[in-house]
């Protein structure tokens, strides 16, 4: 049952990240072009719209290889081991980066008077979901550490 689960979980992995991609490679790009055309006061924002956009995917793409390599640990019977923490490091790093890339975002539209009130809301909330998403995180963190720790010590009893 475990290994259906991995597996099922690492195909739908490939499928985020085809579409992460596409959308870096495809749709970022047209739908910012699009705008700039639609609205040509804000065209100065299109390259670093879709800077920060990208950068924001790619915080998301550098989750699930972290999540694939962790998946990976759990198939090998790894996962309760000191090194396996590095990746959930990189998951909390990733969330962090995401939330500043959210901010700056939304101080790049305060500044240029771009956007609408509804727009800050919904920074804020994705600024506030990835605040708790790190935080959940980091205890799950806490959590393998000690049972690393209870597997350790009770390989050094038996």
């Amino acid at each position: 049952m475990q290994n259906v689960v991995i597996v099922a979980t690492k195909a739908l992995i490939v499928v985020l990240f085809a579409a992460i991609v596409s959308c870096q490679a495809v749709l970022i790009p047209i739908n910012a072009r699009g705008f700039a055309i639609a609205a040509p006061e804000y065209a100065a924002l299109e390259a670093p719209g879709v800077i920060m956009v990208d950068a924001l995917l790619l915080c998301g793409q550098v989750a699930l290889i972290c999540v694939w390599a962790l998946l990976s640990r759990v198939g090998r019977e790894e996962i309760f081991d000191t090194t396996a923490l590095r990746w959930i490091d990189a998951i909390i790093g990733s969330i962090v980066v995401a939330g500043l890339l959210v901010i700056g975002g939304l101080v790049v539209l305060g500044l240029a008077n771009a956007g609408s009130p509804f727009i800050a809301l919904m920074g804020l909330i994705t600024v506030i979901c990835a605040a708790g998403l790190a935080l959940v995180v980091v205890v799950l963190r806490g959590l393998l550490r000690q049972a690393t720790q209870l597997r350790q010590d009770l390989s050094e009893v038996v």
